[in-house]
């Protein structure tokens, strides 16, 4: 059975001077703990790409293109089984 619901994140954002310090990466770890105690599998964000983009973050925590479009914004999933 394919879900109609999507789990996701929706527009995180850090101080530039505040960047690299782990709040972004707290902050994703909270909501992905949270879908998980909720029976979810994946957590969802999308991100404007470029050069000044987060797509580096996300990747780097796992999150991988699904080739999708949302508005213009790449979506990425993240697997937490």
């Amino acid at each position: 059975m394919v879900s109609l619901f999507r789990s996701g994140l929706w527009r995180l954002n850090i101080a530039a001077g505040e960047q690299g310090r782990g709040y972004g990466r707290f902050a994703v770890e909270s909501v992905a703990a949270e879908i998980l105690r909720r029976g979810g599998k994946e957590l969802y964000v999308t991100w404007h790409p470029g050069e000044h983009g987060p797509e580096g973050f996300y990747l780097g925590l796992g999150f991988r293109d699904t080739g999708e479009r949302s508005e213009g914004e790449t979506v990425g999933v993240l697997a937490l089984d």
